[in-house]
């Protein structure tokens, strides 16, 4: 009785029965499912289709495919609210047709204003990945987003196909955009790439994906770990919805906002240097409200307007023009007063600084000789001195030649200087997610204001 009530909704009898099977049976591959059908696989992979575009069977994305499906019931309700839908959108459909009849209105082209059904398919293998892009950027009108990683410039310049149709989109006038994470070793394909095209780099950028105008997006979800293996094992997600699309065009440009260009980032690896754009904070907090107190306003304005009284608009001018030259004085307090932190700002300068110094000595891979090249550079600079130990795990002494002080006036120079060690460490250590970096108070020592704890994660505690 239930197979006939799924026969009469449309299905035909190799598909009621990849339901039955399935249900009893998850996680099958296609094969075992045509061999329990006593049919082809090419057969059972048409059933499996058509199940999933009705929402009954959903597929992993493993290698190979398993499918699963509701059970007989539970496709029946679900074909039951399915069928309920689909009738409710003609019905709706016929009444806008119906008003615009008897308005004696023009007719709307009802297909123009359906949203199309979201389409998705799973990808495998690099060289499918590549050929989808091919026919993205073949098809591109306005836009194309390439997300490559570290090491995804390789797979599309090995891609003739999908190279050469991304610089004719480019040549065509479709604007094309790489957002990646630049490496020493990859560096040099960048100028296979038309010079229309528009390269940024970020630094924690590690997937692959490309987006095409306001339509499509393949989002990878399974990369080779080899960077010049042949992507076997590669997956990816392709999507066909426009809402999709919209919100992930969103995320990119966030990323894309704040990456760095590609002239400024290739100087890392052609000079060794970091010459990102340094972004600084310099307070925080309602800098109106801080304004204000400063200048003893306390913000809140006469409910009602008063006589104007030049005695008393005098005498608030004056005090207000004496809080403004007090603040004009050129003492750092003043600034504390508006909220302008010069402690943060130098901190963050000193990180800046720190990171470079671990980026010019990244080719060191014992981490004790990088900390012995990163002390002798601190003596050196004059900074003071550093020191590390093992007990009671390891860590680094931090000791500075000009040593915080209580003058509220004073330039706060070991926020930078304590900034650079805290930078050059969490550069060096941030890719292992083993390693954790504590900052703790030390003896209060001269050569032991602070200690850098380098805990591992596997380390006893």
């Amino acid at each position: 009785m239930r197979q006939e009530l799924l026969i009469e909704a449309g299905l035909n009898e190799r598909e009621v029965r990849s339901i039955m099977i399935l249900g009893a049976n998850p996680k099958m591959k296609a094969s075992e499912l045509a061999k329990e059908l006593d049919t082809t696989r090419l057969d059972a992979y048409n059933s499996l289709s058509r199940l999933q575009e009705m929402g009954i069977v959903t597929v992993t994305a493993d290698r190979p495919m398993l499918f699963s499906s509701l059970n007989i019931n539970q496709a029946i309700e679900h074909i039951i609210v399915m069928r309920k839908e689909q009738l409710t959108q003609i019905l709706e459909s016929y009444e806008a047709i119906k008003d615009e009849i008897y308005n004696d209105a023009p007719k709307k082209d009802l297909a123009s204003n359906e949203i199309a059904d979201p389409k998705f398919a799973v990808l495998k293998e690099r060289t499918n990945i590549y050929s989808r892009l091919t026919k993205m950027a073949e098809n591109a009108e306005e836009k194309l987003i390439i997300s490559l990683g570290q090491y995804g410039i390789l797979h599309l310049c090995r891609n003739a196909k999908a190279l050469e149709a991304v610089n004719t989109a480019a040549i065509r006038g479709v604007v094309v955009q790489i957002i990646t994470h630049l490496n020493s070793r990859t560096i040099r394909f960048y100028s296979e790439l038309h010079n229309s095209i528009e390269v940024r780099h970020a630094n924690d950028l590690e997937s692959l994906g490309f987006v095409r105008d306001q339509s499509e997006v393949i989002q990878f979800l399974n990369i080779e770990e080899n960077p010049v293996g042949r992507g076997k094992d590669d997956a990816a997600l392709f999507i066909e919805s426009e809402h999709f699309t919209e919100a992930h065009l969103r995320l990119i440009d966030t990323i894309w906002n704040d990456a760095v260009l590609y002239d400024k980032a290739v100087k890392r690896y052609t000079d060794n240097q970091i010459t990102d754009p340094l972004r600084l904070t310099i307070g925080e907090g309602s800098f109106l409200k801080n304004i204000s107190e400063a200048l003893d306003f306390d913000g809140e304005f006469p409910e009602k307007d008063t006589p104007f009284d030049p005695e008393a608009f005098f005498a608030a001018g004056k005090e207000v023009n004496i809080a403004r030259r007090k603040l004009a004085e050129g003492k750092l307090s003043n600034l504390k007063v508006l909220g302008i932190d010069i402690g943060l700002m130098l901190r963050q300068v000193g990180n800046r600084v720190g990171q470079e110094i671990a980026f010019s000595l990244r080719g060191l891979e014992n981490d004790i000789e990088f900390l012995d090249e990163m002390m002798d550079w601190w003596e050196y600079a004059g900074l003071g001195r550093l020191q590390y130990d093992v007990d009671p795990t390891f860590h680094v002494k931090v000791g500075l030649s000009h040593p915080p002080t209580d003058d509220p006036d004073a330039l706060p120079m070991w926020e930078m200087d304590d900034g650079i060690i805290e930078g050059a460490l969490i550069k060096r250590f941030s890719k292992n997610p083993n390693i954790v970096i504590h900052r703790l108070e030390g003896s209060n020592s001269e050569n032991d204001l602070w200690r850098y704890m380098i805990h591992h994660s596997t380390d006893e505690p």
